[in-house]
């Protein structure tokens, strides 16, 4: 192996870049859109781009808010959430959804989307999005640095208790990822990134 230059940093130091870099290494990510509504019913939609799935069974998902925004006071106030696929058509929209608006303000509507009653959840999905999650909320966990310090972050962690696919990206009973044409959060300012059929591998576990 060739030797590399490394650039090292300790975060509590600074990274010493134009641009902090954490976000762009761990990446592209998953975005957690999250559709979710308050105790007087107020509905909210927001992305997320810390956000991941964390178990099979049952299966759970979970989405970290960095501040205690709409979105956390409301899954701490009712106990539910929904995840809404973010697809490269509804890039725009998801991205309006992200504006920084007065409590109480609608981002379905501010954003052009139709919000579609849930099942078992009170909350509303998205229904342009190609596939959605309702989910109740499992824990609401303040997260900490190394010394035991409360940081200004929420991780919110739920059970999926119904699961929406548009039938079209299911062939032969396997959910076609690619189809959907799903974006991910890169780094920088407004880095995304599109997933799509032509660059998809396939590599089998060795077990």
């Amino acid at each position: 192996m060739s030797e590399r230059d490394f650039h090292v940093y300790e975060p509590k130091q600074g990274h010493g870049l134009r641009h902090d870099p954490f976000n762009a290494i761990i990446g592209p990510r998953p975005i957690g859109w999250i559709s979710s509504r308050d105790k007087d019913g107020q509905v909210n939609l927001a992305p997320y781009s810390f956000f991941n799935a964390f178990n099979y069974k049952p299966p759970i998902i979970g989405f970290s808010s960095i501040g205690s925004k709409d979105s956390v006071r409301n899954v701490m106030e009712t106990g539910e959430f929904v995840w809404n696929l973010a697809t490269k058509e509804l890039a725009g929209q998801m991205n309006a959804s992200s504006a920084q608006v007065p409590h109480g303000v609608d981002e379905f509507t501010l954003a052009g989307l139709t919000p579609v009653p849930g099942r078992f959840v009170n909350v509303p999905r998205v229904g342009e999005s190609r596939a959605a999650m309702e989910c109740k909320v499992l824990q609401v966990i303040q997260l900490q640095d190394k010394e035991g310090n409360k940081v200004p972050s929420w991780l919110t962690l739920g059970e999926v208790v119904a699961v929406y696919i548009d039938r079209a990206l299911i062939r032969d009973g396997v959910y076609q990822t690619a189809e959907a044409h799903p974006i991910l959060r890169a780094g920088r300012m407004g880095d995304y990134a599109e997933i799509t059929p032509e660059i998809m591998f396939e590599m089998l576990r060795p077990d």
